[in-house]
């Protein structure tokens, strides 16, 4: 008997881990692109930093990839098992299927409990310091943030553009100067600029030459009449506050604290937080419990469908998973998106009561043949 549960189990575990290894890779690098996209196409993020921000976005993917390379494995090893008749000597010797899953419902409990430590404490602290990174990273080398050909709208009050880099220089850039409704106000162009940080006004200061600038009426800006004669400069300084962009990086979101920190704020600061305030923490914690549960919920459905379908093709078993994976997560992106509402998070246990219950029939179902 133990030598089945050894065989079942470490065939789980070893594609459990190829999987997630395999997803994460994926994710981390799908999300690393796209969280510092205008870093990368700069080339001049330094590797330590990529390595940095790949440990940031490592335990968010984590959240995604281990019940999904979970479920993978599952539908994958069992359906292998089943094609095979391993299923069905195992029977045959007087197992029931309670009995030879157990090995995998032991595995899907200690992922259950891993999950739960990454979900509630260590995602949502990368996630802070990824925010963070981002920002000392903009103070310690502005220029970075300057890449040659695209349109930075980072800056509050300011979309800008620069052709082109030329060690520290910008050349030809064009800034448009916005107001609070985000409509322009001023133009201005120069042929090039230097960029340094100061930290007294935790601004960014341009140091322009050559420039042209026209400015609107700053109380009227759609009467093209009231547009104020062009200044030229030879040389000009235009300074970029930074305090908006630190708000941003600093803004309360229940996403970056951990949920030892949520629980801590609703039961001190429940008389100061808005309802929907409130609300947000309180589904952002059902979520992160409800994440947790998903590698047994996948094991208790994968199981009797990796079983039922009784291929060996790896792509039938992904498919599978993957129909199931976003199924799954489909009903707590809904859920998340009425956070604000009281109702949100009960929702969120919503995925896990309506699989749990179809795995239980699918596997009461099998048990029985």
């Amino acid at each position: 008997m133990h030598i089945i549960d050894r065989y079942v189990g470490r065939q789980v575990l070893t594609s459990t881990l190829l999987g997630v290894a395999v997803l994460s890779l994926v994710l981390v690098f799908g999300n690393l692109f796209k969280e510092v996209f205008k870093l990368l196409v700069d080339k001049n993020l330094p590797i330590e930093s990529v390595l940095k921000f790949m440990a940031y976005i490592l335990p968010f993917s984590l959240i995604f990839t281990i019940p999904w390379g979970f479920l993978t494995a599952v539908l994958l090893v069992f359906g292998r098992l089943s094609a095979d008749n391993e299923l069905v000597s195992f029977r045959m010797a007087g197992m029931s299927m309670g009995r030879i899953c157990r090995p995998v419902f032991f595995l899907a409990l200690s992922l259950v409990a891993f999950s739960l430590w990454i979900n509630t404490t260590v995602a949502p602290r990368a996630q802070a310091e990824m925010k963070e990174a981002m920002y000392s990273m903009v103070v310690d080398d502005p220029m970075a943030l300057f890449v040659p050909d695209r349109v930075i709208t980072d800056f509050d009050g300011f979309t800008i553009y620069a052709e082109r880099r030329e060690g520290d220089e910008l050349k030809n850039l064009d800034i448009i100067q916005l107001n609070k409704f985000d409509y322009p106000i001023g133009y201005i162009h120069a042929e090039s600029a230097q960029l340094e940080y100061e930290e007294e006004t935790d601004s960014l200061l341009l140091a322009l030459s050559n420039m042209m600038r026209v400015d609107k009426d700053s109380d009227n800006p759609k009467d093209l009449d009231e547009i104020k004669p062009g200044t030229l400069a030879a040389l000009s300084n235009l300074r970029i506050d930074l305090t908006e962009l630190r708000a941003k990086s600093q803004k309360l979101r229940p996403s970056t604290l951990d949920t030892a920190e949520l629980q801590r704020r609703i039961n001190e600061q429940g008389g100061e937080l808005t309802s929907a305030q409130k609300n947000a923490m309180k589904t952002e914690i059902s979520k992160r419990y409800s994440f947790s549960l998903a590698c047994f919920t996948f094991a208790l459905i994968g199981i009797p469908l990796g079983v039922t379908a009784q291929r060996r093709e790896t792509s039938v078993g992904f498919a599978f998973s993957l129909v199931i994976a976003v199924v799954y997560f489909l009903f707590i992106i809904i859920a998340d998106t009425a956070r604000d509402k009281s109702s949100a998070q009960y929702l969120m246990w919503l995925p896990n009561l309506v699989f749990i219950g179809l795995g239980i029939w699918l596997f009461r179902r099998l048990s029985k043949k």
